[in-house]
């Protein structure tokens, strides 16, 4: 009679594990950034007003003259992928004007660093609603490689409020919800101001404004450290970085992405 009661009871505490471990909502034990009143991905944090954009599906944004292309749906002579530790030719699918993430295909990263930067991305999650909460077109504008503005399928889909789309990710949430249908390119426009050190001590964070859709996001927030996954993001010193687009094996095309590197004002 012990055996059956066994399996019975294994079963109940594996469905109990198994609830516990969702966080399609958010988390409800993780860290607080110092003077935050939220957790990151707080589940009771409130999610942002849907405000519906002016356009979407719109055309491609021409870049400036001044301007370095890094992507104009078909080139990818400026872009890498890196896999265990190699640099290597873009993994990700390229056709019809834009490049798809290929899942488990590592992320495409530039060849080149850059610090404080104007950035123009264009992307679209798949028009086929897989998924839900962080699986459903999910990837991420990696400044840096380490500072995330998030990609996500936000429309209508409920996530954790820091981890939705024009995040700042598992930081701030966007000040309203700017999502365009799922399959509709979307924009954003991201104007970063990279960390400055004097050896290992952090002397001027970062900063950064977003624009989604035409709609300001982002209003020049203080970036706290690193953007990792249900933790505090710290700083480590360092100088200019490429900037990747994250692979979270999910299929987010993009098809527009050029960079204007900043330069402090003539006096």
């Amino acid at each position: 009679m012990r055996h059956p009661f066994s399996i019975l009871t294994l079963l109940i505490t594996s469905a109990a594990v198994c609830a516990a471990q969702n966080h399609d909502l958010g988390y409800d034990n993780t860290p607080s950034y110092p003077g935050s009143r939220w957790r990151v991905h707080d589940s009771s944090r409130p999610r942002p007003e849907m405000v519906t954009p002016g356009s979407c599906n719109g055309p491609s944004a021409k870049p400036p003259a001044d301007a370095d292309v890094i992507f104009d749906g078909k080139n990818t002579s400026q872009l890498v992928t890196i896999q265990k530790g190699q640099a290597g030719p873009v993994s990700w699918k390229v056709e019809n004007g834009y490049m798809e993430v290929i899942p488990r295909m590592g992320g495409v990263t530039t060849k080149e660093s850059f610090g404080d930067m104007q950035l123009h991305v264009e992307w679209a999650s798949p028009s086929v609603i897989q998924g839900t909460s962080q699986n459903r077109g999910n990837s991420g504008i990696m400044i840096m490689g380490q500072y995330e503005v998030q990609v996500l399928d936000s429309y209508d889909n409920l996530t954790y409020a820091d981890g939705q789309a024009a995040s700042i990710y598992g930081q701030y949430p966007p000040i309203v919800n700017a999502s365009c249908k799922p399959g509709e390119w979307q924009a954003y426009d991201i104007f970063f101001e990279a960390p400055k050190f004097e050896g290992d001590k952090l002397v001027k964070p970062a900063y950064v404004t977003v624009v989604h859709n035409g709609i300001l996001v982002q209003n020049h927030e203080q970036i706290l450290g690193t953007t990792p996954h249900a933790s505090v993001g710290t700083y480590k010193a360092h100088g200019e970085l490429p900037l990747e687009l994250q692979n979270h094996n999910t299929s987010v095309r993009y098809r527009s992405l050029w960079i204007r590197r900043l330069k402090p004002r003539n006096s």
